[in-house]
Order: structure tokens, then C-alpha cells, then sequence
């Protein structure tokens, strides 16, 4: 048997597609096949994510490799995967999850805090956008898209001084080293389900059980909890929105943030892990009550 997984063709979905059917091979010893499948998102790359119809567009034509039964599940980066999943379709693991921080890459090795008034930064995201204004209302902020490699030749091509991209994905491609500064998670809040990796599969699909076996369960509550604060504020890529949830024990955290005109707020909120849905709706409604 040989399991076929969907991908999108940029060198680190590739690599997350590895590593889930390294995980897979050393699980069950079965066989799997990339299938590398460019979608919407991957095509254009001249407007941001809010204007082609969000987070969806790296999602819908794998999703149709599902159901004309090309694969048997997906690969996505959770922070891609919008909180309402279509009917036939489920979230059957989330494996693992790396490193959740935003990390800035500069051209000259200068550190974030160094940057002179008016530098120019360079992000696709209105989350990153509003907060790098918070903490630098001084600097310039240049909308890029693209993959790693295409934003890190944007640094020289558009004359910026640095570029802010996910951790994960840097650690993921093994090119920890360029970056320079992390950002703390809770001052500077990352992407629902940052750093974790999600499998899709159809509802009813015949090789579910091997998906669903490479679920990490404390991955999933955290990624839960922040999906349903996202679902709660119907966030997606035309808000600022932005979650983070730790375990300590039995005990979860969320830190939260959103924004509603200028005003950007930030809360957190515990309780009991087997509370994680109704934890981030009440993050929610903490949240909104401040707007």
C-alpha cells in the first residue's frame, strides 16, 4: 500500500511533507507518495491574502485532490487552515508543533530594537503589521508575499532593512541561523496554530486511522483553543488576530489579541484543559467587552 499526501510546491510545505511521512514510514512502515499541487494563494502573489479571499486560497484545490481521490490527505500548516472546515472534510491530526514565535531576519545583522527611525520592514501580514506599529510606530512597513526564499530576496530587492517570518518555518528549512531576533509570544502574539502542522483528510476517508494515529494531543487542545477563539471573533486574514495557548498540567493558558479600527487589545485567560473550546470563546468575549 502507498499512502498518496497533498502538498503545496514550495520547498517548506515539501519539507513538512516529509516529516509527516518520515513519521508515518517509522509508525506503520507504509509507503506514502507526494503529490505537489499549487493553488491560488501560491499564484498570486501580487495582492495580500485579504483581497483573493483569505486563508482559504493555499487550501481549496488540495481539497479537491481529496475528493477526486488523487490523495488521501493533506498537509497544511495550521496557521493556513481557516476555522471552518467544509462539510466532508476533517482535521484528522495535528503531529507536531515547532517553535510558535515571529522571528526578524535583517540584511546587515542589525537587531530589531537597533533599527533606525523610518527603517523599512517587510510582512504580508496585517497581524504582524499592526503589531510591529505598536512597538514601532516609527518604522515603514512594505507589504511582500511568497515563500521563505522569495521574501528573503525581497530584503535586497526592495531595500529593506529586515523581514519578519515565522520561526517554524526557518527551523523547519534549517535556516535557524539567519535569524536575528525572536519575538516573546505574549508581547508580540503569533498566528492561530503557528508552528503546528495539521493532516486533512475527507470525512470517510478509507486510510483515516493512520492519520488520526499521528495525532500529539496536547497539540491538539492548544490548537483547539485558539481555533475557537478565531472562529469566535470570525477572524481570518482580513482582521488582526492572533492566539497563543500553553499547558502547564492539566491547566491551559491563551493569550489573545484583535483589533477592531485602531484600537488593538490584548487579554489572556485559564482554566482546565478539557475546557479548551469554551476557554477561547470566552477569551472572545473577554476581548470583546473592551472594544
Amino acid at each position: 500500500m502507498t499512502i498518496k499526501i497533498g502538498t503545496r510546491k514550495s520547498k517548506l510545505a515539501v519539507v513538512q511533507t516529509d516529516r509527516v511521512i518520515e513519521i508515518i514510514k517509522n509508525k506503520h512502515g507504509i509507503e506514502c507518495e507526494k503529490v505537489k499541487i499549487v493553488t491560488e494563494g501560491d499564484k498570486r502573489l501580487d495582492v495580500t491574502l485579504d483581497k483573493i479571499g483569505g486563508k482559504g486560497v493555499f487550501i481549496k484545490e488540495i481539497e479537491h485532490s481529496l475528493l477526486d481521490g488523487r490523495v488521501h490527505g493533506a498537509v497544511h500548516s495550521m496557521k493556513d487552515m481557516p476555522f471552518d472546515i467544509p462539510t466532508g472534510f476533517k482535521l484528522a491530526a495535528t503531529p507536531e508543533r515547532e517553535d510558535v514565535r515571529d522571528a526578524f531576519v535583517s540584511i546587515n545583522g542589525m537587531h530589531f530594537k537597533d533599527l533606525p527611525s523610518k527603517a523599512r520592514i517587510g510582512t504580508g501580514s496585517i497581524r504582524r503589521n499592526a503589531q510591529l506599529r505598536a512597538l514601532r510606530p516609527d518604522i515603514e512597513i512594505i507589504p511582500i508575499r511568497g515563500n521563505v526564499q522569495t521574501r528573503l530576496e525581497k530584503i535586497e530587492k526592495e531595500n529593506l532593512h529586515g523581514i519578519i517570518l515565522a520561526a517554524a518555518g526557518l527551523k523547519r528549512l534549517g535556516m535557524e541561523c539567519i535569524i536575528k531576533d525572536y519575538f516573546d509570544p505574549y508581547e508580540f502574539v503569533p498566528a492561530i496554530g503557528q508552528g503546528a502542522l495539521g493532516i486533512e483528510t475527507l470525512e470517510q476517508g478509507e486510510n483515516n486511522y493512520i492519520f488520526e494515529s499521528l495525532n500529539d494531543e496536547k497539540v491538539r487542545f492548544c490548537v483547539d483553543g485558539e481555533r475557537s477563539f478565531m472562529r469566535t471573533l470570525n477572524g481570518g486574514c482580513h482582521v488582526v488576530i492572533g492566539a497563543y495557548a500553553t499547558l502547564q498540567g492539566n491547566k491551559m493558558n491563551i493569550i489573545g489579541t484583535f483589533q477592531v479600527g485602531n484600537k488593538l487589545v490584548k487579554k489572556d485567560i485559564d482554566g482546565n484543559i478539557e475546557d479548551n473550546i469554551k476557554l477561547g470563546k470566552a477569551l472572545a468575549e473577554k476581548i470583546i467587552k473592551q472594544l
